[in-house]
């Protein structure tokens, strides 16, 4: 057993190199979306679509890597691939490579954050693992925030911002490879049947589902119009920042809620606001003093459809599924996440962003149809114990990764 000393400088490098990560993947989402609408790709949606196909499959399958070569290989390996892939991306400009590279750089950053949660998970005392993943999700979402902020600074057109991004990774890849650790052991992880997660929790399928075409559709594709409309970088950047602030503030009052009355109800609530929120986009004068404030909202309600859809589907099944389940949930929500911005890039070829954003309020809409008409026809199920998790835009779905099921078989070292 490592001494306490030890072991919390370990799990602090491990956060603060997540961090660094984030802080890298929050500039990179959106600066790869300035950048596509200024290289007038084709197949842009494609392109932005990517990177959520990548960590769909990543999310799945990187459990198998780390459990054949370790977590601390398994760091470096995915940090590299991003490195790789992002370093080539400035010298291979064009709508197929760029879909083959972003697809990598989601493959990586899936693999980097299942690696990382893994690690703590199995590391951290029982006693401290939910203050450990507390701090762990504050500091990466505050980081993912902050990584909006690069935007204002950055030249959009030259290869600089990738090389910034290549060296935050090869950063974060240094602490974590220098330091000392000893890594934890994995085990293999039971399968659940397709189709019982959808009989058993339909409404949960259906949410996640949503919840990612929304959020995918929302990250790629609002920043690239905001662009083409001559908005200055400094405004985007902080837009971005306050949707994502926004779906920070949302988590806890929300989650708190979640946990004391019917998660159906509570899920029909978020997707009507969100459903109106878009349609006050529309109506509205789009100037910052209006802007920030329904960004805020934007992002609360669409940060917080996802963990409540998670924590109802655990409600529904047996606890000794949780893993199985949430697998399954990466894969609806990743696959959401994918034909979002295909879908809402045909939208706003025909009828510019309030295309996008009628289509992000009929999904929402939808959602809240669909968990109003449950509550009605199906009885409330019983609540687990504290199933409610603070899940940042992009790595939250992982905060329930394919290695969970070897948490509590695995000692603090």
């Amino acid at each position: 057993m490592l001494p306490g000393g030890a072991l919390r400088a370990q799990i602090g490098t491990l956060v603060i190199a997540t961090s660094v990560i984030q802080l890298a993947n929050g500039f990179f989402s959106t600066f790869v979306s300035l950048r596509v609408a200024i290289e007038n790709f084709d197949a842009a949606g494609l392109v932005l679509s990517a990177y959520f196909a990548g960590f769909t499959l990543g999310a799945l399958r990187c459990g198998k890597i780390i459990e054949r070569i370790g977590h601390i290989r398994s760091f470096a390996a995915f940090a590299g691939l991003v490195a790789a892939a992002t370093a080539v991306m400035p010298l291979v400009i064009g709508s197929l490579a760029w879909v083959i590279l972003r697809a990598i750089v989601g493959f990586g950053c899936a693999g980097i954050f299942v690696t990382t949660e893994s690690w703590l998970s199995a590391k951290a005392l029982p006693s401290e693992r939910g203050r450990v993943f507390s701090i762990y999700m504050v500091a990466t979402f505050l980081a993912l925030a902050l990584g909006q902020l690069l935007i204002a600074r950055a030249d959009i057109k030259s290869a600089g911002p990738f090389s910034a991004i290549v060296a935050l990774f090869a950063v974060a890849l240094v602490m974590v490879t220098a330091a000392r650790a000893e890594p934890p052991r994995v085990s293999a992880t039971a399968a659940l049947p397709y189709g019982l997660l959808t009989r058993s929790a339909p409404i949960a399928v259906v949410g996640c589902a949503l919840s990612g075409l929304v959020g995918g559709t929302f990250y790629t594709l609002v920043p690239a119009w905001m662009q083409d409309q001559g908005i200055a970088q400094a405004t985007i950047a902080v837009f971005m920042l306050v949707a994502v602030l926004g779906g920070f503030a949302f988590q806890i009052p929300v989650g708190r809620l979640s946990d004391r009355f019917d998660r159906r109800i509570l899920l029909a609530l978020l997707g009507l606001g969100f459903a109106v929120t878009a349609f006050v986009m529309v109506l509205l004068p789009r100037s910052l003093p209006t802007l920030l404030p329904e960004a805020v909202f934007l992002g609360g309600f669409m940060s917080t459809l996802y963990p409540v859809c998670v924590a109802h589907a655990h409600d529904r099944m047996p606890s000794d599924r949780v893993v199985a389940v949430s697998g399954q949930l990466i894969l609806v929500n990743g696959v959401g996440s994918v034909l979002g911005p295909l879908i809402g890039a045909s939208l706003m070829a025909h009828f510019e962003i309030d295309g996008v954003f009628y289509f992000m309020a009929a999904a929402a809409l939808l959602l809240a149809i669909v968990a109003g008409l449950g509550v009605l026809m199906m009885p409330a199920p019983k609540h687990l114990e504290a199933p409610f998790e603070i899940l940042s835009p992009q790595a939250g779905p992982l905060a329930h990764d394919p290695l969970d099921a070897s948490y509590e078989s695995v000692s603090a070292q």
